[in-house]
């Protein structure tokens, strides 16, 4: 039975009310001072706690997606994803990893951690840049290289996009299999006002993030960094809340970002306790915030986007092929649709290679 079936919620569910009725009845019994008796009691408490705990993990799982199948929770699933591109129809797949290397930055790169001001806007932020090897080769002393904004999800942490998923080590070999140029890679967390989640957006009377991302922090890295300054330089990719704002940025701001990838993510902002009042009550600014909505009543830019989903697993399923069917030239869409993958670090690693293929190839020195 599958993981995320109704079945098996409802069998695990039974167990534990079943486990927990045995336990009083039996009890009494078991309240001698035998090693038969206190066996008993221990493993009743431990069958009923494990059973409540199931109960509770399964329900969290069905409700946000977390894990697919049981492969997926177990890390079974290895099956790299597909990148088509909805124009050509063109196929791509890759399977990469690299594990740490410390040596010198001519051979492995460099990893920097750096603050990223805004002037205008007052935002601080951390970043992780990832300088690849050939920026410190003599023959490329004079070359700008392309760059890509790295976003995790909320609340997430910049250290897991090259720890846990691995980024920078994925760069390296996709580059020396010929698969990707050499990219500088800007690795942050897109909350930028913590803890408030402001989903990329310039909030009224609020922190200015798609300002700060679509100019300040382009900037700054462009004066301390040799990177292009036009947008067909630039490129931004990110998971969940990551891939809404890739993509919200990417299509409000074509004089920024030229190409966007959205690994599992959604198509408009959510309100909730973390977000606040992103709008102030203007419908119109929520409306152009919701990038379906764009698509129908919007001019479309001329940009180049990547969607992630999976049939099994992901809620975002019917809007990414919805997003898909209602993009309109000279917008040009990819997707890689896995047939099973949560929204997890695992999924993401399945996708990141082709992904990463695909933002190379849309991006200019």
């Amino acid at each position: 039975m599958d993981l995320t079936s109704k079945t098996v919620l409802l069998l695990t569910v039974l167990l534990a009310v079943a486990l927990f009725a045995a336990t009083v009845l039996l009890w009494p019994r078991l309240a001698r001072r035998t090693w038969r008796a206190v066996t008993g009691r221990i493993g009743l408490l431990l069958a009923t706690q494990l059973a409540l705990f199931a109960s509770v993990g399964l329900l969290v799982n069905n409700a946000f997606g977390f894990y697919a199948s049981w492969a997926d929770l177990l890390g079974q699933e290895t099956e790299t994803g597909v990148v088509v591109d909805h124009s050509t129809n063109r196929q791509g797949i890759e399977r990469t990893g690299l594990p740490h290397d410390n040596r010198r930055a001519e051979v492995a790169g460099r990893l920097d951690k750096v603050l990223v001001r805004g002037d205008g806007t007052g935002i601080t932020s951390p970043a992780y840049v990832y300088l690849p090897p050939e920026y410190f080769q003599h023959r490329y002393a004079q070359k700008r290289f392309p760059t890509a904004v790295v976003l995790t999800g909320y609340p997430g942490t910049a250290e897991a996009l090259y720890s846990k998923l691995h980024y920078p080590q994925t760069e390296r070999r996709l580059v020396a299999k010929g698969k990707m140029q050499p990219t500088i890679l800007v690795m942050m967390r897109p909350t930028v006002a913590p803890p408030r989640d402001t989903e990329c957006m310039d909030i009224p009377n609020g922190p200015q993030t798609e300002t700060f991302f679509t100019k300040e922090l382009r900037a700054d890295i462009a004066a301390h960094y040799r990177t292009g300054t036009q947008a067909r330089n630039w490129g931004v990719i990110g998971d969940s809340t990551g891939g809404y704002c890739a993509l919200k940025m990417t299509m409000r701001h074509p004089e920024a970002f030229s190409s966007a990838v959205a690994l599992s993510g959604y198509y408009k902002a959510p309100i909730d306790p973390t977000t606040g009042d992103l709008f102030a009550g203007n419908a119109q600014l929520q409306r152009e915030n919701d990038l379906l909505w764009r698509q129908r009543h919007l001019p479309p830019p001329p940009v180049n986007l990547l969607v992630t989903t999976s049939k099994q697993g992901e809620t975002n399923y019917a809007d990414t092929t919805r997003f898909i069917k209602q993009t309109k030239a000279p917008t040009r869409v990819s997707s890689i649709i896995l047939e099973s993958g949560g929204h997890n670090f695992n999924t993401w690693r399945r996708e990141i290679p082709p992904a990463l293929t695909w933002l190379s190839s849309h991006l200019s020195p």
